[in-house]
């Protein structure tokens, strides 16, 4: 991203980070036509609408970085976590199955559809994909993600013996 695209950007960051989403809205508008297309203005904007739990929003925003950036985690991630949020959870780990053979080193990925199987009542493929996770993440970060996560509560105890 060019100047001065960055550096609203950056801005845009820097008000998120702050929590004044006024302000970082106010530098997201300043972008060009072209900057507001661009992965990275994209995820600001996902960023912006989860802080803001503006979850329809959100998952619009990760279709469209999913669209602009399929090699990128981010979009397939965002877009499924704002679906998630929005209580459509078969929905979120239908849009984040084609992710596994697309990223088969991420361990966030089969993480969400262990949290999304959990959810869902489907505990054998919660532990299926909290497995997979650890394989692909290490056990110590999972485990630790794992059992903070409300989303995996059901399997707390399993977690807990890794």
């Amino acid at each position: 991203m060019d100047f001065p695209d960055n550096h609203h950007l950056s801005s845009a960051l820097g008000w998120l980070e702050l929590g004044n989403m006024t302000e970082a809205w106010v530098e997201m508008e300043k972008l060009s036509s072209g900057g507001r297309t661009k992965i990275e203005a994209l995820t600001v904007s996902w960023k912006i609408f989860a802080s803001q739990e503006r979850w329809e929003e959100a998952v619009n925003m990760g279709r469209e970085m999913v669209r602009t950036a399929p090699s990128i985690t981010e979009g397939w991630i965002n877009r499924s976590f704002a679906l998630h949020e929005m209580r459509r959870t078969a929905e979120a780990r239908a849009e984040l199955l084609p992710a596994v053979e697309w990223f088969p080193k991420e361990p966030i990925i089969p993480y969400n559809l262990a949290c999304y199987a959990c959810q869902l009542g489907d505990m054998e493929a919660a532990s299926r994909w909290f497995s997979e996770a650890v394989k692909r993440g290490g056990a110590k970060k999972m485990k630790a993600m794992g059992l903070d996560d409300p989303d995996l509560l059901p399997m707390k105890e399993e977690i807990r013996k890794l």
